[in-house]
């Protein structure tokens, strides 16, 4: 497994921007699809976004869509997440992760290692 370290959460006023980083370990990052979710106080993690291996496919949920940019810097060994336009309903813990199976970039279970995430916190 890889190690990932989540930074760059904070608190924000709604409407502001917060930039996320996730470094990972290793040597390779690269041959990795990676994935941003959230975890609200008492709700399920979601899925926000994912970025395929070579950082030119993206995918995001509906509610972030048109407001939160992912990317990578595979020299870096680094995914990043813009958000932008933010609301106090984005308030949650992010994790990133790393994508190891097949299938929709949604679902939790095709992802071997996470983050210890980072608190994003959003006032109105």
């Amino acid at each position: 497994q890889v190690q990932l370290v989540e930074s760059g959460g904070g608190l924000v006023q709604a409407g502001g921007s917060l930039r996320l980083s996730c470094v990972a370990s290793g040597r390779t990052f690269s041959s990795y699809d990676m994935g941003w979710f959230r975890q609200a106080p008492g709700k399920e993690r979601e899925f926000v976004a994912a970025i395929n291996r070579g950082g030119w496919l993206m995918d995001y949920a509906n509610s972030v869509k048109g407001r939160f940019t992912i990317s990578r810097d595979n020299a870096k060994n680094t995914v990043y997440l813009q958000m932008n336009t933010l609301k106090p309903e984005d308030t949650a813990v992010y994790y990133c992760a790393r994508r190891v199976g097949s299938g929709t970039n949604s679902e939790p279970n095709r992802y071997d290692s996470w983050g210890q995430g980072t608190q994003v916190t959003v006032s109105a």
